[in-house]
C-alpha cells in the first residue's frame, strides 16, 4: 500500500471503536513500522488560553486562543503536537506537506497568539498509532475511508463540520454504505 502520509480518515460509521466514532484523522507518518496521525475533530474541554496558563500562569489571555483544544488520539495524551502552516524557526518541527508542518517544542506554544504565531494552527493532546500492517487491514475492513487532505477542513472549518466536510468530499451520503466487506 501506498503511504497514507497527508491523507485524511474518515470513520465509517459503522467503526466499532466508541472513542474513534465520527472522527477524522490526519496521518503524519505512515510507513512499514505503522503509522501515526492526530484527530482532527475531537475538542477536550480545554481553550488554548487555559492550557497555556497551565504552562506558564504568568500568560495573559488572547481571545485568539479561545479555540479548544483537540484529542489527537488514545496515546500520550499528555503530550501536546501543533499542526500548523508552514514556519520554521521552531526546535522541533517536520514538515509534512506543502502547506502543513507538525511541530511538538514548547517554542511554538509560546507564540501562539502573537504575530510570531505561524497563520494556521490547531493544538492535539495525545496522537493515534497503529502497528505495522494495523491500519492496512483496518482499512480492509472497512473502518475508514482515505480521502486526501484538505487544508480548509483542517484549518478553516469549525470542528464540529470537520467530519460532514471530510465526508461530502467524497460525491456521496456515507450513511448509504455498507458495513459488509466483500472482495471480487
Amino acid at each position: 500500500m501506498e503511504s497514507l502520509e497527508n491523507q485524511f480518515l474518515i470513520a465509517m460509521p459503522s467503526l466499532g471503536d466508541s472513542y474513534f466514532s465520527k472522527t477524522v484523522t490526519y496521518i503524519c507518518e505512515h510507513n512499514d513500522e505503522g503509522a501515526m496521525g492526530l484527530v482532527i475533530n475531537m475538542p477536550v474541554n480545554i481553550t488554548l488560553n487555559e492550557l497555556l496558563s497551565q504552562i506558564d500562569d504568568g500568560l495573559e489571555e488572547s481571545p485568539k486562543l479561545e479555540q479548544q483544544v483537540l484529542s489527537g488520539g488514545p496515546v500520550s495524551q499528555q503530550r501536546g503536537f501543533v499542526l500548523h502552516s508552514p514556519q520554521s524557526g521552531w526546535n522541533s518541527s517536520l514538515s509534512l506537506s506543502d502547506d502543513v508542518m507538525i511541530t511538538t517544542s514548547k517554542d511554538i506554544l509560546m507564540a501562539l497568539g502573537t504575530d510570531k504565531a505561524p497563520e494556521h494552527f490547531m493544538v492535539t493532546l495525545g496522537y493515534s498509532g497503529w502497528g505495522p500492517g494495523q491500519l492496512e487491514q483496518e482499512i480492509q475492513q472497512n473502518s475508514w475511508l482515505v480521502i486526501d487532505a484538505d487544508n480548509d477542513i483542517l484549518f478553516k472549518t469549525p470542528i464540529e463540520e470537520r467530519w460532514k466536510k471530510a465526508t461530502e468530499k467524497i460525491g456521496f451520503d456515507i450513511a448509504n454504505l455498507s458495513s459488509d466487506v466483500g472482495h471480487a
